[in-house]
This record gives C-alpha cells, sequence and structure tokens, in this order.
C-alpha cells in the first residue's frame, strides 16, 4: 500500500493525479500482486526453503529503494517512445507502461510472501484456517499502516522519494534480520546493503523537475506535488504537473496578461461587493479583485493549507484575506453567506472534481449569490469537456457569457440577463487604463455560447475520460510537427 500510494506521487507530476491514473496503479499493483499469489504458492510447494522468500524480500527492498533514483528517468523514457509510436491515449498508454515498468517486479515479488508464509506455517490441516486467518489479519493490519502512514505523515514530512526509501528500509531490514539469524547469504546481503544506502544518498534529494535547476520550492503536500517558479518578472505555482501554471504573481504588481484578469469581468459587472474564490491557489484572482476593486471584501476557499502557506511565502497573499482549508462545495454547503461575485477555480488539466462540475454544485452556487450577482468559472482544457460544462452551467444559469483567453475558457453566469446589459458603461468608469483597454476588449469578443444536451450531474459526471479526450487531442496536435519529421535524413 505504501508503493501504491508513493506511485501515485511519482505518477502525478507527469501524468496529472487524476481518478485514471489512479485506476491504471491499482489495476496494474493488483495484476502484480496477483501473479505473486499464483508463483508464490507454487514456488513454496516446491521448494519450502524460507531463504528463497526473504532473497525476494531483499529483492524487492532494493528495487523499491531505487525507485526514486531511477523512476522518473523511466517515465520520461516510456513517454518519449510512446509520443512518436502511440497516436491516440497517450497519456494512458504512458502511465500503463511506466507503472508496468517501475512497479510491477517488486509488487511481484511481494505477492509472493502471504502463500509462501502459509506454506511455512501450516504444520498440519488441524489448524490451516485459523493460520490462514492470522497471517491475512497481519497482512490487512500492515496494509492499514502503509495507507495511513504515508499519506499523513511520509509524504507530507519528507516527500515521496523518501517514504520510498523508508518502507523498502523496512523489507530490506526484515530479509536482513532473518540471514543474519540464519547464516549464509552474506555477499548478497553486503550488496544489497550497498546499493540500499547509494539508492539512500542519490535519491533522497533528487528533484521530479529535474532538469530544472532554478526552482525556489518543490515540495508534497496531502494532495499535491508543489512547484514554485521565481524570475525576474513572476512568481508561478504549478501543481500536480511540471508545466502549466496555476498561479502567478507578476511583480510589476499590474495585469498578469493571463485568464485572470479576464476573469475581472465578474467583479466590474456587480461593482466588485463580496468575493469569495473557490480553488483559491496562492490569491491571484483574489489579490486582483483587491487591488483594482478595494471596497471589495475578498475571502477564499483553498482545500491545500501547504498552498495558503506558500502563497504568504512567495506570492505576498495579503494577511487580512481570509483562506478556509476546505473542500469548495463542502464550504458552500455549509455557509448561510451570499456574495456578489464567486470564482470558480478549481479544475486543473485533467483533475476536474466531479463534484464541483455538476448541476447540483452549479445550483448550490446560484443559491449563494447576491440578486445581480455573478458566477465567473475557469475552464483550463479546449474542447469536449468545456463543452459539457458550459452546457451544465446553461442548465442552471439563464444568462451566460464565455470568452477564450489562449487555452481556457471563461464562462460567466448570472441568473439574469440584465446583469449583462451594463458592462460596456462600468468598464468606462474604470480609473485604471489597462484593466479598461482589456474590458473593452472583452465586451467586442465575448458570447452566448451555444449550449446542448450534455449535462454533468452528482451520478454521472465522467469528467476523467472527457478531459483525457481533449488533453490527448492538444498533445497530438502540439507533436503532430514532430511525427511528420524525417529523422533518417539525419543520418545520411
Amino acid at each position: 500500500m505504501a508503493v501504491e500510494l508513493g506511485a501515485s506521487r511519482l505518477l502525478a507530476p507527469y501524468f496529472s493525479s487524476s481518478q485514471i491514473v489512479w485506476t491504471i496503479i491499482i489495476g496494474t499493483i493488483m495484476i502484480a500482486l496477483a501473479l505473486g499469489n499464483v508463483f508464490g504458492g507454487r514456488w513454496a510447494d516446491s521448494d519450502a526453503n524460507p531463504a528463497r522468500l526473504y532473497r525476494r524480500i531483499i529483492f524487492a527492498a532494493i528495487w523499491i529503494a531505487l525507485i526514486p533514483v531511477l523512476g522518473k528517468f523511466v517515465i520520461v523514457a516510456v513517454a518519449g517512445i510512446l509520443i512518436v509510436t502511440v497516436d491516440v491515449n497517450l497519456l494512458i498508454w504512458a502511465a500503463f507502461f511506466s507503472c508496468m515498468a517501475i512497479f510491477v517486479l517488486p509488487l511481484f515479488l511481494l505477492g509472493t510472501v502471504t502463500p509462501s508464509l502459509v506454506k511455512y506455517a501450516t504444520d498440519s490441516l488441524e489448524h490451516n484456517g485459523r493460520v490462514v486467518g492470522n497471517l491475512n489479519a497481519f497482512n490487512t493490519v500492515g496494509s492499514i499502516i502503509g495507507t495511513f502512514l504515508p499519506t499523513f505523515v511520509t509524504i507530507p514530512a519528507v516527500g515521496t522519494a523518501v517514504t520510498f526509501l523508508i518502507f523498502s528500509g523496512i523489507l530490506f531490514a526484515i530479509g536482513l534480520a532473518y540471514f543474519l539469524s540464519a547464516g549464509g547469504q552474506k555477499f548478497l546481503c553486503a550488496v544489497a546493503a550497498g546499493i540500499f544506502l547509494l539508492a539512500s544518498v542519490l535519491g533522497s534529494g533528487n528533484s521530479f523537475a529535474f532538469w530544472k535547476k532554478d526552482l525556489a520550492y518543490e515540495g508534497e503536500s496531502i494532495y499535491n506535488y508543489l512547484q514554485v517558479r521565481d524570475d525576474a518578472r513572476a512568481t508561478v505555482l504549478s501543481t500536480n504537473v511540471l508545466i502549466g501554471v496555476q498561479s502567478i504573481r507578476v511583480k510589476s504588481g499590474g495585469l498578469t496578461g493571463m485568464y485572470y484578469d479576464y476573469a475581472l469581468a465578474a467583479p466590474v459587472l456587480t461593482g466588485g461587493g463580496d468575493v469569495l474564490v473557490l480553488g483559491m491557489g496562492t490569491g491571484t484572482f483574489a489579490q486582483a479583485c483587491q487591488k483594482y476593486f478595494p471596497a471589495s471584501k475578498v475571502a477564499g476557499v483553498e482545500i491545500d493549507e501547504k498552498i495558503t502557506a506558500l502563497a504568504h511565502e512567495y506570492f505576498a497573499l495579503a494577511e487580512e484575506i481570509p483562506v478556509a482549508t476546505y473542500d469548495g462545495r463542502a464550504y458552500l454547503a455549509a455557509d448561510k453567506k451570499l456574495y456578489d461575485v464567486i470564482m470558480v477555480d478549481a479544475y486543473q488539466d485533467i483533475t476536474i472534481p466531479f463534484q464541483m462540475s455538476s448541476v447540483e454544485f452549479f445550483a448550490l452556487v446560484r443559491a449563494h449569490l447576491k440578486a445581480g450577482g455573478v458566477m465567473v468559472v475557469n475552464m483550463n482544457m479546449r474542447g469536449e469537456i468545456n463543452d459539457w460544462l458550459t452546457d451544465t452551467i446553461g442548465e442552471v444559469f439563464p444568462a451566460v457569457r464565455a470568452v477564450d483567453v489562449g487555452g481556457n475558457r471563461e464562462v460567466f453566469a448570472a441568473a439574469d440577463e440584465a446583469v449583462f446589459n451594463n458592462f460596456e458603461r462600468r468598464a468606462d468608469l474604470l480609473s485604471d487604463k489597462d484593466l479598461r483597454g482589456l474590458m473593452e476588449k472583452i465586451a467586442r469578443s465575448w458570447r452566448v455560447p451555444s449550449t446542448g444536451g450534455n449535462i454533468l450531474t452528482d451520478d454521472k459526471a465522467p469528467v476523467e475520460l472527457l478531459g483525457m479526450r481533449s488533453l490527448d487531442r492538444i498533445i497530438q496536435r502540439e507533436l503532430k510537427n514532430y511525427k511528420q519529421l524525417d529523422f533518417r535524413r539525419f543520418f545520411d
């Protein structure tokens, strides 16, 4: 279980942390364990010598210890090969083959443990039920420890790499203790100890983004892989992906040039007022609201308290802006306050929380808006998933506008079409020239989106599959030119 949870963190920066990736991890590991059970039982029947089992445990321990050192290189290599060979479902296949290459062998070896122990511990049929029951109980207890300890203790405290080393060290210590007590295999133990120490030195401080040397921060929380990049122009937060921008602070203090600026059309429509940001991040939108609408009262909800800490440390988030550590929908369900603007910015690559994409969720948002209030939703995918989300919003809100910003779509929704009638007049009253010019551009470019019947509900919201398909198309479009290159000419 510890390896499985570590696998999710190892893969997340490259393939996201979606339900699809989790399915690949769980399925692959279950296959490995099942095969281990089958062959472990056969090997135990053919040779009941425990030394064979403990050798397998030591080998699995060393393999797991090497994952922080070599795992990311394997992922990059697999992805690189598939980029030029696979045309559809690239991320699915890349995650699957990476998981197979890295985790199948050690988990297969660990799968041989239980049937081998049953063989060694059973000396008669009289008590074999009790023996098997006790072994399964201990197995379950170990799984419980391997589930809770990485999630709540080791990964947040020391990171994924050290978590792999801790649990591989436990396995190695078990195998080493056996051979020290039973004698023999001294050379194996010495070599394994050397490799483990080397892996501990090389793997404990490694970066996921190993090709980047200018990171201000790289770490992990209970929910996310976190990366802060800093240069002369801006400070940027990326979460669970090695590229992309989840939050940004422009050091000049002006507009960011990104979707956050377009989202400011919402407080322009309402004149500011009470603003709630669901998916606060490091506070890019919140601080812009405070700057351009100083009379506004801004509050945020962010599920990851580590991101909030980074916001104060690296992004100069004002202390007077309150941030609740909570799930956005759960917060709304408990909150009785009404708002002039609610910003929904909880969608990150394909890891869209289904509970914040459904009709029921958007109805909850509408119920928390004052008369004349506006919801603004940032969608950072292209194509099908954006269309589904827009259709769902249109099912709840009678008045909807959309504007495309590069790869993002900003959707504005209100209960009354009249809310949008005064936009240009309100934009003309803005004192900041750059913001006024941007609002004039939005007034010319936003549109009433066409909506269909693709409605997401709490019961049916296949956002991971929709997002994966959209992301797959984006990747293929970006790689099309490279795939058309005739690499043979370089060798002529």
